[in-house]
């Protein structure tokens, strides 16, 4: 059966709710993943409301919707994907390099430089994290091999969601990745910063985000309003400052 990626655009298609589903079967912490019954309302926002653009692909076969990607179009000129999950009988389809390659190609057609993610990795992960993992057939190490494989990056930043963590503290079990639309050892910090503040700004508040992505700049002791640079890592990399301390 032919794979197929399409862009959701109405806010009932049931398309929706089955992408939910795959997102709850395909992530070891869905509790921490936007909510499938926020779909709709996000892809019906009208872009100009906000400094973002919501956007839904689903891969489907014969019918049946077998992944999804969540992400969005952001004021900074770059894009920042929430979640990309296939179900696992489309395991081997193609279907996550498809749904990459569409996403990539709104990315250009928008005038975006490129889309970050951020994903965990294997050395930050507790013996109960790992467990979890397991229990739903996914691998931190392979997650990131297959996000080297599709084009992304670690950025060499230490990076974490301000909130999440212990206590409703900040999540430090994650790296920050890019996947630049053109070929680059670097990223403009100003670009990460002005892309965090961004997509923080939804659910911290705009003076909430300005300081953490402020903080975010600190933390490689750089001026993002200059032409600074941050390294772009093999994606199966930690940030160097974690393997130093």
């Amino acid at each position: 059966m032919s794979l197929s990626v399409r862009r959701v655009t109405d806010p009932h298609d049931p398309a929706l709710e089955a992408f939910g589903r795959i997102q709850e079967a395909a992530y070891y912490q869905p509790e921490m993943l936007i909510p499938a019954e926020y779909f709709g309302p996000m892809i019906a926002q009208p872009p100009q409301t906000s400094q973002r653009q919501n956007i839904i692909l689903v891969a489907e076969q014969g019918g049946e919707v077998v992944g999804g990607t969540l992400f969005h179009l952001l004021s900074s000129g770059a894009g920042f994907s929430s979640f990309m999950g296939v179900a696992q009988s489309a395991w081997g389809t193609g279907a996550a390099r498809a749904l990459h390659q569409a996403r990539m190609q709104i990315i250009g057609e928008a005038g975006a430089a490129g889309v970050f993610a951020d994903a965990v990795h294997r050395q930050a992960l507790s013996a109960e994290d790992l467990a979890a993992e397991a229990r739903v057939g996914s691998d931190p190490t392979l997650r990131r091999v297959k996000l080297g494989a599709l084009g992304f990056f670690t950025v060499d930043i230490p990076y974490w969601q301000p909130v999440g963590g212990p206590e409703g503290g900040p999540l430090k079990d994650l790296d920050l990745m890019y996947c630049p639309l053109e070929t680059s050892e670097t990223v403009s910090l100003r670009l990460v910063t002005d892309t965090m503040q961004a997509y923080w700004q939804g659910w911290l508040g705009a003076d909430r985000a300005a300081k953490e992505a402020g903080a975010l700049a600190q933390r490689t002791g750089q001026n993002p309003t200059g032409q600074s640079s941050v390294a772009l890592l093999s994606a199966t990399e930690r940030p160097k400052a974690f393997s130093q301390s």
